[in-house]
């Protein structure tokens, strides 16, 4: 069984007029999961997450400044790129929460995978920093919390959003339980994910060119990324599935197809069936061309139901 987490006020977070980081994003993911072929999928709302989930990942500091942030009218400005309006604060509780909520749920069985759409992205916070559109790791919080409340001994994150995963790096480049797997544009921000940061053997970035595509990106994750999480043998598959390498997004320049999208997730669903007894659990991340996103969710999301 699939499960959907997601919350309203997760369209109501705003970084303002302009911004790629929309509430029409969100809304455009989940017009494309309201088709027929969807009806299945067990629909759930996001919890919030509590301060001792954060906590796991994130310093008391950077919890309690996002929390305390709330705009009287319009925009906080984080920093260039990282806004907060009045809804920001509970619609990151409410991303962070559901990455939590679907663990506990592949973990007692009541669902195999689960889709978090939800916003704000997390992939680039990192423990004391709100940035690149992200306030709290979504991703990272799921992750901490199979360690801390499962007893998880191998978690992999699969992280294919063009953008690199910094703060999932920063967060668990020191812990050999997490395995965290990255492809993404080089050069592009947030400018780190080289080959060489290896964290202490558990960080695997393996970045692609400006204009690379379909083929580059297959061969990548079939030769070098696909086999090492596979040696891992993970007890629970997390992905930050971010869709923002697809040809017609604005924000980077590779040259991904929807087709792309389906492949990658059905090797990952392969891959928690062979390891994980098929625990899987995706969040979103970017995509920025609102009917590539759509397109690239759907064909995501049908890859999970099969």
């Amino acid at each position: 069984m699939l499960r959907l987490f997601t919350h309203a006020v997760c369209l109501q977070h705003d970084p303002g007029l302009g911004h790629p980081e929309s509430p029409a994003r969100l809304k455009a993911v989940l017009q494309a999961l309201d088709q027929d072929r969807f009806a299945s999928v067990d629909r759930v709302e996001a919890p919030r997450a509590t301060r001792e989930q954060l906590l796991r990942v994130h310093t008391p500091e950077h919890v309690e400044r996002i929390l305390a942030t709330t705009p009287d009218a319009d925009t906080i400005r984080l920093d260039e790129d990282t806004l907060m309006s009045q809804a920001s604060a509970e619609a990151g509780l409410r991303a962070a929460g559901a990455l939590v909520a679907a663990v506990d749920a592949v973990m007692s069985g009541s669902a195999t995978r689960a889709f978090c759409a939800v916003r704000p992205p997390g992939h680039h916070a990192t423990p004391d920093t709100a940035m690149g559109f992200c306030l709290f790791n979504n991703v990272a919080v799921g992750a901490a919390h199979a360690l801390a409340a499962h007893g998880l001994k191998r978690v992999a994150i699969a992280d294919f959003d063009v953008h690199h995963g910094n703060g999932t790096q920063d967060i668990f480049q020191r812990e050999p339980r997490v395995l965290f797997i990255s492809s993404h544009q080089q050069p592009l921000y947030p400018g780190t994910g080289s080959p060489e940061e290896q964290g202490v053997g558990n960080i695997v970035n393996a970045p692609l060119s400006s204009g690379e595509g379909s083929d580059e990106f297959r061969a990548l994750w079939n030769e070098a990324l696909l086999p090492k999480l596979h040696a891992f043998k993970p007890q629970l598959v997390l992905v930050s599935a971010g869709f923002d390498a697809h040809q017609r997004d604005p924000l980077a320049n590779l040259q991904l197809q929807t087709e792309d999208y389906a492949w990658i997730t059905e090797r990952l669903v392969d891959l928690a069936r062979a390891h994980a007894s098929g625990r899987l659990v995706s969040t979103l991340e970017g995509g920025y061309d609102l009917q590539a996103l759509a397109a690239s969710v759907g064909a995501h999301v049908s890859a999970l139901m099969d």
